[in-house]
């Protein structure tokens, strides 16, 4: 299964440890995690924001984020009506990449009444991803 990560699914795996590392970890063992250029430049403004990595660790876990399949910039955005217009453009990457699920913690996101792809947070997704197993 392709398992899109939305930023903030992203970021919490990298600072915390908790689901979203977990998470991480079980996609990357049993499905593929699939990330676009347009989460990683949001991903890296984040990190660098925050503060709490240097930048060669930064470096370090793009390179591996890199080795992951990865959408380009989409040539066009989706009309999807998101209250932050930038989650039109990550969604429209994770289309792009053919995402089987997308992962947020969004709210807004997550409010979305036509979603294009299946949106879970990160809780539904680990069950998700658990009971597919079983």
């Amino acid at each position: 299964m392709r398992v899109f990560f939305d930023t903030n699914v992203l970021v919490s795996a990298f600072l915390a440890r908790g689901l979203c590392a977990d998470l991480l970890r079980l996609v990357l063992t049993e499905h593929t995690l699939v990330t676009s250029e347009v989460v990683l430049d949001e991903w890296r403004d984040v990190l660098s924001r925050k503060g709490r990595l240097p930048p060669a660790q930064i470096e370090a876990i793009e390179t591996f984020l890199r080795d992951q399949p990865i959408a380009p910039r989409p040539a066009q955005t989706l009309q999807l009506g998101l209250v932050d217009g930038d989650d039109d453009w990550v969604m429209a990457s994770a289309l792009l990449i053919e995402a089987d699920l997308f992962v947020t913690g969004d709210q807004g996101m997550l409010a979305c009444t036509a979603p294009p792809l299946p949106l879970l947070n990160p809780r539904g997704c680990w069950e998700h991803l658990r009971g597919a197993g079983e």
